[in-house]
């Protein structure tokens, strides 16, 4: 059996030196570590729109504009994620975890003492390089 591929729209939510992170929900895949927002790209739409969709549904903002970062696939064993990344710094509206998970405003420094889902890390260093 082939091991599905899960394409997701991940959204770099950057306001001034700081990012917008939310932790995963215990009972989920990857749960308890802190993530980019997003989420699955559905079947009729484009990376963009589940992009946008994704943050207004689950951080209530509404993106104005994306700007491409990288694409990362990763192999977790019993999952494989195709990670389609933008950083998003032109958004309205205040953005707050709507799902129930904690979330918090963090500079890049402080990456380091947070846990991450494996695929995340290779965000985190294209961030380190292009902006300290």
């Amino acid at each position: 059996m082939t091991t599905k591929i899960v394409h997701v729209a991940v959204g770099v939510i950057k306001q001034d030196d700081q990012y917008f992170l939310t932790k995963r929900l215990a009972d989920t895949h990857q749960g308890g570590k802190w993530e980019f927002p997003g989420g699955k790209v559905e079947a009729d739409e484009t990376v963009h729109q589940a992009l946008f969709r994704e943050l207004k549904e689950e951080v209530a903002i509404e993106a104005l504009t994306c700007t491409p970062l990288m694409q990362i696939s990763h192999d977790y064993g019993d999952k494989k994620v195709l990670l389609d990344v933008f950083v998003v710094d032109n958004f309205t509206g205040e953005a707050k975890a709507l799902e129930g998970q904690q979330s918090a405003w963090v500079t890049l420094a402080q990456f380091a003492d947070l846990n991450f889902p494996a695929a995340n890390k290779a965000i985190i260093e294209k961030l380190q390089q292009m902006y300290l």
